[in-house]
């Protein structure tokens, strides 16, 4: 399995910018890795521009979220099959900014997923715990039910796991933290689905190669570090040759 190197833009970039990003990737890429794929999630109002970019290229395009129905009176919604007629292959879905500012459960991650699946899109289906609830060893259960409420009943996802002490804070958990939550997922999820599991959480060059071999590690879910192309060129090529 080739490692999965998922750039999440968030609310971020210009236009200038995200093409600027598009178009300096795509010339490090070239014609593809045999050893990692690398999908960027801009945000939805360059998903476009990006589409037209990455065509033709081995780079994939997703978007960051999706309704759970495929059209209707949603105003300022998008739905899987607009994403997908823009050019989309996969899409992020329940990261932990949208469960916490948007009070998404995983029932909803789970409708959406469904949506996205029926749609021809791969979710990235975000799970993790906060820094109260791993404090009081609580982070297997907190994912366990995640998982359990999320995750579709049919179709091909990935799972990305997100300690959210960790986002965006330069902290991330030890290898070993790594290592034993994604072994946990590995273990919760039916093995004949094939899925999978990114890790995400200040990820960036300097970690990058140790996270990347760690054990059930499949990728990388990069926030911050995506947005300049040279680190996050530099995180694609830390994955190793064979899959740890």
């Amino acid at each position: 399995m080739k490692k999965q190197i998922v750039a999440n833009w968030k609310m971020n970039t210009a236009r200038a910018q995200a093409v600027a990003l598009v178009n300096a990737l795509k010339a490090k890429a070239g014609q593809g890795s045999p050893h990692f794929d690398l999908v960027i999630c801009p945000p939805f109002v360059w998903l476009a521009d990006c589409a037209s970019l990455v065509a033709g290229s081995a780079m994939g395009l997703g978007a960051q979220d999706c309704h759970a129905a495929e059209k209707g009176a949603y105003t300022g919604d998008i739905s899987a099959p607009m994403l997908k007629e823009l050019g989309c292959s996969y899409v992020i879905l329940g990261h932990s900014e949208r469960r916490q500012h948007h009070q998404e459960s995983s029932i909803l991650v789970k409708e959406k997923a469904t949506q996205a699946i029926k749609n021809g899109l791969v979710p990235i289906i975000c799970v993790g715990e906060v820094e109260a609830e791993r404090a009081i060893g609580q982070q297997e259960v907190i994912v366990a039910r995640q998982l359990d409420q999320s995750i579709p009943d049919t179709g091909r996802f990935y799972i990305a796991y997100e300690p959210v002490w960790a986002i965006g804070t330069g902290k991330p958990p030890s290898l070993e933290d790594i290592r034993i939550m994604h072994d946990f997922i590995r273990n919760r999820i039916d093995p004949s689905r094939g899925v999978a599991i990114l890790y995400g959480g200040s990820v960036k060059v300097s970690n990058a190669r140790e996270i990347l071999a760690t054990k059930n590690v499949d990728g990388v879910l990069v926030g911050g570090a995506s947005l300049d192309a040279e680190e996050f060129w530099g995180i694609a090529q830390a994955s190793p040759t064979h899959k740890g």
